[in-house]
């Protein structure tokens, strides 16, 4: 991507952090030697922290980081050397990290569940209010928003759905 982000080869929303389509599908297709998952809310969780890290493919490394740590390890030139897929759980998250100064120029859409309050906007995309103005703010700063449940999945541009 750029030399602030040595590393990170695919940045991904995915409330589902690390299953199946990511294990299987996308780590292997961008031949990822590290997934990383950015959560607040699972960093201090050592059980889903148990549960997600054993979901990753057996020849892959795992970080769970919070937003803060993950903004550091990234900055720092951590990874360097790395093929990272970089997963977060929301768009905030992803607004979050180019607001502290992370050159994300694309993100792809994996899955958003259906909760309370949420709006469905593509399949498998149920926003927030707060998310869907957090993909505003993304597609208005010229962040390529898309969204491919897998590698082999038609490319979607969010623009035309939000």
């Amino acid at each position: 991507m750029t030399e602030s982000m040595e590393g990170i080869i695919h940045v991904r929303i995915d409330d589902r952090m690390i299953h199946g389509q990511v294990a299987t599908q996308w780590s292997g297709r961008l031949n990822a030697t590290r997934i990383m998952v950015i959560n607040d809310s699972i960093v201090n969780d050592a059980m889903r922290k148990t549960v997600v890290r054993l979901a990753a493919p057996a020849n892959v490394s795992t970080s769970i980081l919070s937003r803060q740590k993950a903004l550091t390890n990234i900055k720092n030139g951590k990874y360097k050397g790395q093929r990272v897929l970089l997963i977060c759980v929301s768009p905030v998250d992803v607004n979050y990290l180019i607001d502290n100064g992370l050159p994300i120029k694309s993100v792809n859409v994996g899955n958003l569940a259906q909760r309370d309050g949420t709006e469905r906007i593509r399949p498998s995309v149920n926003v927030t209010p707060e998310e869907k103005e957090a993909f505003k703010k993304l597609i208005g700063r010229g962040v390529e928003v898309t969204v491919i449940p897998t590698p082999q999945s038609p490319t979607v541009y969010l623009k035309d759905y939000i």
